[in-house]
Formats: C-alpha cells, sequence, structure tokens
C-alpha cells in the first residue's frame, strides 16, 4: 500500500526540537521536563488482549459470488468455502465485520449437510463463531454461507465510491479496500495474511457496468431473474491472502498494451479520460519486465490491472492483478499534470508492482513483518524509477523525502523500532507510519549498499523462490541474503530494525605523517539533545568514508560494531577534507570536530561535495541544532554558503528546513527577519532560473524553478509577487494559461497576498477543474490565506461536498500550516468537528495525518497537555503513537524557541545592518 504524501511542503515539517549538552533539557522549565516525560515512552496505551483465530479449521478454496446493489448501498453474498477440519470440533470461527449472516452450514465430503444453529458475533474482536448441533470431524467439506452486507462511505471494505458522470450525474461505483484487516467487511474469512487459498470470484451486477477482479473474466452470462443483469464469472486466482482480494464495479474506460513478457496491461480511467491512463500504463509496461529480471521470478499472473478510484484513503493498493489507486497517483493529463504529479505517479506504480512479488508471491506471516513489506517496496520503487527515468536523479531525491523523514521520527522518544509487535487489528493501523515506510526503505538501501548489488539480488531470488505462495517472516530474508553474501546480515540488521532510534557518529582527525587518524564514536541521536540514559544502544554501522581526492568513491568501507574506534586512512594530504557516510546511506547522523567540518564547507560553496552529501551535511547540521548540540545561528551561516548550488533536492531539503525555523520563528515577533533572510537565500537562483523554461531544461529544472518561486512568493518577494499576480490574471481571463509546473507556486503567492475576492476566485477554479490533480493543487494551497473570517471559510469548504473525503485532511493541514492565526483556527476547528472527523477517518492513517499537520506546529508548552488533555477524552486509539509524538514535539518546539529565538534574532539583525557579500 502506498499512503497518499501530504503536500510536500507539510509532508516533512515534523518539528521536534530540544535542548543543549550535557544537564539535558537544561532549558525546559520544571514542569514541562516533568511533561516530556509524562508523555514520553511510559505513556504507551497497553496493547488490547487479542488471539489469532483457532487453527481447527481453515480454507483451501473461497467460492464467492457477490451481488451489489449501486441504489440501495447494500450486497448480497453467497460463500462457499472448500474447508479443511483439523481438529474435530462444534464450532468455526471466522473473521466477520458489518455482515449479517442469513443462514450456514457445512457439509463433510461424502456426507450430509449439517446446519449452524447459532451465530455468535464478537463485534470487538471483528469475528463470528459458527456453532453446529453435532461435531465437524477430522476431513475436508464445504462451508456455505448466505449473507448480507452494507457498501459503506468509510473508504474501507467492500465500499462506494461517488463520481460523476461526463453528463453531470452523480452515481456510485462498489470498490474494495482490504489491507489491513478489512476483507471481513466483504464477507466471512479467515482475515489472517497467513491463512492462505485461492479464490473464485462472481459478481453480479448491472450489465452496462464494468465488473474487474485480481483474475481475468472467463464467462459472463445473463442473470436468470432480471434482464439488465449479468454474472461475471473470474479466473481462479493463485494461493493467496485475503487481504489481496479485490473487486470493482463501475463505469470506466480503459487503455491497454502487453509487457514484452506478454502480460496483459490495462489502466482503467474515469469515462472520457482514457488519454490520462497512457503515462502509467507506459511506466508500468517497462516496470514489470524489470521486476521479472531483478528478481528472476516471472509475473505470476495472466493479467494486471491499475484502477483509478474517485474515493480512496491510500496513495493505492497492490491487490493481486487489480491494483488501487488514487486519481491522483494514476491519471496524467499531458497538458496540465505537473513534474512532481508525473514523478509521483512513476514511484507509485513501481511501489504497487514491487508487491506483485514481494507482498503478494510471499506475503508477511503476521502484520508484525508489515515493514518488510512497505519498506522493501518504498526502496525499490526508487530504483526501478531510476531504471525508466534516470534523467530524475531519483535517489537523491530519496534522501531527502524518505530517509531525512524518517530519522526526524525515529529521533523522538515516541518512535518505534521497525519490527512492532502487532496482535489486535486496532494496532495495525498505527504502523503505516514514516518508520515501516522510509525508516524501512532507508536501512534496506543501506543493506542493499553493504552487500553489492549481485549478491543482493541472488539472495532475493533464493528467498521469493523458496516461500513463493508462502508466509515468511524477517529473518527469512536475513537467511537468504546471508547465504548470497556471506555476511552476517541478521546480526547487523537486527540493531536496525529490533530497536528503535539510530546513531550518531561523532568523529575527530589527527594528521599522523602522511595518513589521517580518525577517531570514531556513536551514542544514541536524540531529538531533546546527547543522550543521557545508561545502558546507550548500539549498532552495528556500516560507514564509509571518502575524501576530496575522489569524492565521489569511498577510500574506506568499515563495519562499526563497538562504541568507539580508530580508523586510519593512509596517504592523505594534510589539505584534504575527509567525510563519512558517502551519498548518505548509511543511518546515521554524523558530527565533526570544529576543524573538519571547516575544511568541508568549502566544498559546499565550489559544489566539489556531491549533492547528496552536501544535502546530508546541512540537514545533519540542521538536526544537531534543532537537538541543541549546536546553535542553530551556525546552521544559518552554513545556509548562506548554497548561494550557488545547482541541485532541485539539496535546494528542496534546505527549504524544508527554513520551513520549519519560519513555523517556529512565527512564534515570535521577528517572523519577518525569517522572511528577508529566505529571500536573501533564495533570489540568486530565483534570478537565474527566471519564470519560463529555456531550452534544454528538463523535469529537475522545472521542479526547482517551483519550488524557488513558490518560496520567494511566500516570503513577499516584491517583483516575484508582482509577476504572480500579473500571470495569475492573465491565467483567469484565459489570456495565458499558467503552465501546471507554475500553478502551485503562483496560486500560493496570490493567496498568501491575496484577499477575499482572490479566495473566491481560487474556489471557482476548483469547482470548474475537471482534473482531481488541479482540485488538489487548490485544495493544498488554500490555507496560505492570512484573514480570519478567509480562514474560517476555508475551513468550512474543507468539510464541504466540495471536497473529496480523503483531501479534507490536507485543506485542514494546510491551514494550519499557513500561518500562526491558522494553525489556532486548525486546531479549534477539529475540536468542534471531532465527532464528524472521526466518524469519517476513524480506525485508519489518515485520522493520525489529521492529527499530526494540525498541531505538529505548536511551540507553547501548555499546547502540549491541551492535545494530550483533548485525546484524553476524545480516543483515537489507532493514532494513539501519533498524539504522543506530537505532544513531545510541542514541548522540544518550546524549548528550541526559549534556547536560541534570541541569538537567531541577534544574528538576523546584525545581517541587516551588514549584509552579507555573496
Amino acid at each position: 500500500m502506498w499512503l497518499a504524501a501530504a503536500a510536500p511542503s507539510l509532508a516533512r515539517r515534523l518539528l521536534f526540537l530540544g535542548p543543549p549538552p550535557p544537564p539535558l533539557l537544561l532549558l525546559l522549565s520544571r514542569s514541562s521536563r516533568r511533561r516530556l516525560h509524562s508523555l514520553g515512552r511510559a505513556a504507551m496505551p497497553e496493547k488490547r488482549p487479542f488471539e489469532r483465530l483457532p487453527a481447527d479449521v481453515s480454507p483451501i478454496n473461497y467460492s464467492l459470488c457477490l451481488k451489489p446493489d449501486l441504489l440501495d448501498f447494500t450486497f448480497e453474498g453467497k460463500l462457499e468455502a472448500a474447508a479443511q477440519v483439523r481438529q474435530a470440533t462444534n464450532q468455526i470461527v471466522m473473521n466477520c465485520a458489518d455482515i449479517d449472516i442469513i443462514t450456514a452450514s457445512y457439509a463433510p465430503e461424502g456426507d450430509e449437510e449439517i446446519h449452524a444453529t447459532g451465530f455468535n458475533y464478537q463485534n470487538e474482536d471483528e469475528k463470528v463463531t459458527l456453532s453446529f448441533p453435532s461435531t465437524l470431524q477430522t476431513g475436508t467439506g464445504t462451508l456455505k454461507i448466505d449473507f448480507v452486507g452494507e457498501l459503506n462511505d468509510k473508504m474501507k471494505g467492500f465500499y462506494r465510491s461517488k463520481y460523476t458522470t461526463p453528463s453531470g450525474e452523480v452515481r456510485y461505483a462498489a470498490v474494495t479496500q482490504f489491507e489491513a484487516t478489512d476483507a471481513r467487511r466483504a464477507f466471512p474469512c479467515w482475515d489472517e495474511p497467513a491463512i492462505k487459498a485461492t479464490f473464485d470470484i462472481s459478481l453480479v451486477v448491472p450489465k452496462d457496468r464494468v465488473a474487474l477482479s485480481n483474475m481475468n473474466v472467463i464467462d459472463r452470462k445473463p442473470y436468470p431473474d432480471d434482464e439488465n443483469v449479468v454474472e461475471v464469472k473470474f479466473a481462479r486466482t493463485p494461493v493467496m491472502s485475503t487481504y489481496l482480494v479485490a473487486f470493482v464495479v463501475g463505469e470506466y474506460d480503459f487503455v491497454e498494451t502487453r509487457s514484452k513478457d506478454g502480460v496483459c496491461v490495462r489502466v482503467y480511467t474515469p469515462v472520457g479520460k482514457a488519454e490520462q491512463g497512457k503515462f502509467a500504463l507506459e511506466v508500468a509496461a517497462k516496470t514489470l519486465p524489470f521486476y521479472k529480471d531483478y528478481f528472476n521470478v516471472p509475473y505470476p499472473l495472466p493479467k494486471i490491472d491499475l484502477i483509478a478510484i474517485a474515493d480512496f484513503a491510500a496513495g493505492a493498493m497492490e491487490n493481486w492483478g487489480l491494483v488501487t489507486y488514487r486519481e491522483t497517483a494514476l491519471l496524467i493529463d499531458p497538458k496540465n499534470s505537473c513534474s512532481s504529479s508525473r514523478q509521483w505517479v512513476a514511484l507509485v506504480v513501481g511501489h504497487e508492482l514491487a508487491h506483485q512479488w514481494f507482498g503478494n508471491l510471499v506475503t508477511m506471516e503476521w502484520w508484525t513483518h508489515l515493514w518488510l513489506n512497505e519498506g522493501f517496496a518504498s526502496w525499490i520503487e526508487y530504483l526501478c524509477v531510476d531504471h525508466c527515468f534516470p534523467e530524475y536523479d531519483i535517489w537523491t531525491q530519496f534522501v531527502s523525502a524518505d530517509y531525512t523523514r524518517a530519522q526526524e521520527l525515529d529521533a523522538l522518544d515516541n518512535s518505534h523500532p521497525i519490527e512492532v509487535s502487532v496482535g489486535h487489528p486496532s494496532e495495525v493501523d498505527e504502523i503505516f507510519d514514516a518508520i515501516s515506510y522510509s525508516k524501512g526503505a532507508s536501512v534496506i538501501r543501506m543493506l542493499h549498499d553493504y552487500i553489492g548489488d549481485k549478491d543482493f539480488k541472488k539472495g532475493m531470488n533464493m528467498y521469493l523462490t523458496k516461500f513463493q505462495q508462502k508466509n515468511a517472516a524477517t529473518e527469512d530474508l536475513w537467511e537468504s541474503l546471508e547465504n548470497a553474501s556471506g555476511k552476517p546480515i541478521a546480526a547487523v540488521m537486527n540493531t536496525w530494525t529490533k530497536q528503535m532510534g539510530f546513531p550518531l557518529i561523532y568523529v575527530e582527525a589527527e594528521q599522523v605523517e602522511d595518513d589521517r587518524l580518525l577517531r570514531l564514536s556513536q551514542r544514541k541521536f536524540c531529538a531533546s539533545g546527547p543522550y543521557a540514559g545508561e545502558d546507550c544502544p548500539q549498532w552495528m554501522v556500516p560507514i564509509t568514508i571518502s575524501t576530496s581526492e575522489d569524492p565521489n568513491h569511498a577510500k574506506l568501507k568499515i563495519l562499526m560494531d563497538k562504541p568507539d574506534m580508530n580508523v586510519v586512512l593512509k596517504n592523505v594530504k594534510p589539505d584534504q577534507w575527509v567525510k563519512l557516510n558517502l551519498g548518505t546511506v548509511g543511518f546515521y547522523r554524523t558530527q565533526y570536530s570544529s576543524a573538519m567540518l571547516e575544511s568541508l564547507l568549502p566544498g559546499i560553496r565550489d559544489l566539489s561535495l556531491p549533492p547528496v552529501d552536501r544535502l546530508g551535511l546541512q540537514n545533519d547540521l540542521f538536526s544537531l541544532a534543532r537537538a541543541g548540540i549546536i546553535s542553530t545561528v551556525e546552521v544559518l551561516k552554513v545556509m548562506e554558503a548554497f548561494v550557488n548550488e545547482p541541485n532541485y533536492t539539496v535546494w528542496s531539503d534546505l527549504s524544508c528546513n527554513l520551513g520549519i525555523l519560519s513555523t517556529l520563528l512565527s512564534h515570535t515577533d521577528f517572523y519577518e527577519e525569517i522572511q528577508e533572510f529566505v529571500k536573501d537565500v533564495f533570489s540568486p537562483i530565483g534570478e537565474r532560473l527566471g519564470w519560463d523554461p529555456k531550452p534544454g531544461e528538463g523535469h529537475l529544472d522545472a521542479l526547482l524553478r517551483g519550488l524557488v518561486l513558490g518560496k520567494l512568493g511566500k516570503a513577499g518577494h516584491k517583483a516575484t509577487l508582482e509577476e504572480a499576480r500579473r500571470r495569475f490574471k492573465d491565467h483567469v481571463e484565459g489570456k495565458q494559461i499558467l503552465s501546471a509546473d507554475l500553478r502551485s507556486p503562483v496560486y500560493l503567492t496570490v493567496l498568501k497576498h491575496g484577499d477575499g475576492t482572490t479566495l473566491d476566485i481560487m474556489l471557482k477554479l476548483h469547482k470548474q477543474a475537471d482534473m482531481q490533480e488541479e482540485k488538489n493543487r487548490i485544495e493544498r494551497v488554500l490555507g496560505a490565506t492570512l484573514s480570519p473570517e478567509l480562514i474560517q471559510k476555508v475551513l468550512t469548504f474543507a468539510l464541504s461536498e466540495e471536497v473529496r473525503p480523503q483531501d479534507t485532511v490536507s485543506v485542514i493541514g494546510g491551514v494550519a500550516g499557513g500561518s500562526k492565526h491558522g494553525r489556532k483556527a486548525a486546531w479549534k476547528f477539529i475540536k468542534d468537528n471531532w465527532e464528524e472527523l472521526y466518524n469519517r477517518y476513524q480506525g485508519g492513517f489518515l485520522i493520525s495525518r489529521l492529527i499530526k499537520l494540525s498541531v505538529e506546529g505548536f511551540a507553547v508548552d501548555k499546547m502540549a497537555g491541551e492535545v494530550k488533555a483533548f485525546f484524553e477524552s476524545h480516543p483515537a486509539p489507532s493514532a494513539e503513537r501519533t498524539i504522543q509524538q506530537c505532544c513531545e514535539n510541542i514541548l522540544l518546539n518550546a524549548a528550541w524557541l526559549k534556547r536560541d529565538a534570541e541569538s537567531i534574532h541577534q544574528y538576523l539583525l546584525q545581517r541587516k545592518a551588514s549584509p552579507p557579500t555573496a
């Protein structure tokens, strides 16, 4: 599953910064310190009691027929399951939620049918116990269940999705989303990933609707009782888990091709938009053979469909053979889609198709190993996109999008290990987060680098071949990779997956004749400053070291398996710099001695450090400042060295960090001064790029131009604001339509410095937009508006019919991230509308995202208490960990502000008095 990203500017605004060395939490008041500890890990919720399904009866095959009613939003179902009774019993326990069973019976093979005499629903555990009047003996038989259910509006299970036909009529499709534990809302089943079976699916649907499932259609015949209805029968699936089953009934067009391996690939789009499926089709057709060659295992099904669903909570879902997507994660309009949308579609397609092998063919044994599915797919999607689109420089973007995001979250006391023991279904949603996805991907990237591509591929093939159509645990993958590489994979990786956090490597150097002696030491990196506990955790850290002699290649690779280590680099001249973590691949932060850092800084200015190393160096320094280990002013000075920077991703990371700082300083009376700093840093690159593409520019130039103009416009850069207003006016009047890549920065700029008329025009553009991408683009910037009454108007709009349910979150989040007043207004709005919002998103990851985006920007101690108190009286079980992380962040923001605000202010005033020369 691909979790839909928040707006890029929001996705990484994780503010959790803390105080200085050694007396930890020095600048927190005593009450704040108590509060931070009371919000700490000890407060994690107790695990709910939970038992997996009994093993006495298990399915071999599900024969399932469903008849959805697209007007009354109900469905009828008939299940005939070939089952194996392994141990004599007089009851069958299955998963079942929001379903009413009408009749149930079991017929032992060659014997008479036994009717169930009771259905005992355990709603809390989402189970049903079917009781039989006599004992079911060991052997095989057929379990028959007739049932009815509701096509709900919660975007989970078998649900309804609203769409508008080209003629403007509102209709509904019936679609599914079963991961993690919602197949049980569509049919009674053994809804656990390790209980695999084959499926024979039939759908009874109106004859003018498209009906799709995991496999190809093998029969389509008139339904006896109604000439307007047909029964569509699909081929039998391979052995698979319930969470990967899918069906869709609705109106769609499609484009199709065959991959070079002969697999039929189709992309289904809303009616009239088949053209918008072509880009994803091209990516999918290139991706399937890439994975087949990489894993050396063929794609196991005859077809794969990719389909855009109007109302969809996640970004996409990897159902075997029928992958479902948000419209914005699949559809690309050649004229109206921006470069970042193309890139997103390529990554999401790459992610979901990787799951067809890694997750679907071989499936995790239980949700504890979810990270393996998601972390792996989140890593290999980049490998695949790099293969299809080398011009995207996608691995540098990985560091900014995934690696640093994971480190921000993982530095908190309320983080969690990659591998989390999961019991009750309500706990599963909590771990669909940046640790499972982004830290998971980052440690697999580090592992791949440590092993080397050849042995990594060999190990992957061994793993997929050994466990195909079965289930596996993390240890099974380590064993395969260990056998392929001969390296101590399990020992190394257990230090990264079974304990939370990551190390800070402190390094100092000494020149000894012609050699450089490095002294390395590792300590856990904490958002609140130096680790102060006893028994500091240790990691086995693959470390690479490069020098200015050859910045792109490692001079030395070592495995740091103890707290302290001395390393000798042979033949390094005194004037050469030395850098750890070549390519920012190792999942750790580095703190250099002053002398080492000084020698690296010219490499930023003259670009002799590779882009990903410039990015990593700046990001490490920013995090050290947030944690109070160095001064924020030191980082601002380093940021000014990026004046010649040409790389989009380096600017993107710099922009994120300045955004975090701006949000923090919005709590002070010198917010305008930091905006002046932003303008000073970004204007030279803004002038170099200009507004219009130049001949020979590519994908990354388009991304950079949008980023820089948006940053300058938001900060109120006069020339940028004037040009944005001029172009916006021409766009609205139809004189000169804005290119897709310029729309976000222009919309943001005019709204931030606009009035009620500007907002009305934006809402009108939203209503007129035919593409969901354009609607989302507008929704994400509406929060930039500054006046209290307009902010209220935007918040009301967020819950209106105009905004799709899954997109409300980014509108409210945009308001919270837009301004100090917006933050307060968004939080009040959430409290006032909690019942409606919780009812809409309960139990899903969207509720966590909503909370996080809305409160993480606060920087006042008492707000942490207020947030905690609100959620104590309004529980949101699947978001408990997120709430704890937000409270921790708020207190750490407050500490950062107390610690550094005055020195930052003085520095900015001093700059104003004597501006630096470039």
